[in-house]
């Protein structure tokens, strides 16, 4: 078995300083980055395989590629909501919240649950992780019925005057998201948006309007055309 000073190893003698760079570019404030893209990463932990164990190890070491690949080789069946709870209160960059939530987090028996302690998170990544974990779930759960993202819409419309700038975008794509789920859940999208775009928080109104451009748009509606 592959141990974290292992993986660690790796990663030092591979990492190279123009993708430490392109950290920047992407405004990815990360600590101690080695400087990989997400796609080498991704290709390493197909190598490491699904390891629990080290994937904590990995995460404890707070180093930014350590923590992408403890996203990438964890089992989803074995995280728990203690686990769940202190990575996110550990999330420090946007990058690293959303590859947790759309690779491991959606995958998880808890991840429903989450929503609503995080969503009230003052912490700006732990509150993202609540809106990224909705905008993943709308991608990739086949089996949630259509209650559960109802649900999740009276979150999303109540931290929709949050205006920092990693949230707000956040709550952006998660109603986009559930939005084009299917036609019932594209009525109540676009009903939410409307009184988001319809009210006076600016950062409402940003929201709103942006949903409803895509969610009225040719590209969405003819899914449901008939």
């Amino acid at each position: 078995m592959t141990t974290a000073n292992e993986v660690l190893a790796w990663l030092s003698r591979r990492g190279t300083k123009k993708q430490i760079r392109e950290l920047d570019r992407y405004g990815i404030t990360a600590k101690d980055p080695f400087g990989f893209t997400v796609g080498e990463l991704k290709n390493y932990a197909k190598q490491l395989g699904t390891d629990h164990d080290l994937a904590h190890r990995l995460w404890g070491t707070a180093r930014y590629e350590a923590r992408m690949l403890a996203s990438f080789v964890d089992d989803p069946e074995a995280v728990t909501v203690k686990q769940m709870n202190a990575w996110a209160s550990d999330f420090d960059n946007w990058a690293i919240v959303d590859t947790v939530c759309f690779h491991l987090f959606d995958r998880t028996k808890h991840a429903w649950s989450r929503l609503p302690q995080w969503a009230r998170a003052r912490a700006e990544f732990k509150k993202r992780a609540a809106f990224a974990l909705i905008w993943s779930l709308g991608v990739h759960d086949k089996s949630s019925d259509d209650a559960r993202f109802i649900e999740s819409m009276e979150l999303i419309e109540r931290a929709a005057d949050d205006g920092r700038d990693y949230v707000k975008k956040a709550v952006d794509m998660a109603l986009r998201a559930v939005g084009k789920r299917n036609q019932v859940l594209n009525r109540a999208a676009i009903e939410a948006a409307e009184g988001l775009a319809s009210g006076s928080d600016p950062t409402a109104k940003w929201i709103g309007s942006r949903a409803l451009r895509e969610l009225r748009s040719p590209k969405v509606q003819k899914k449901w055309a008939r």
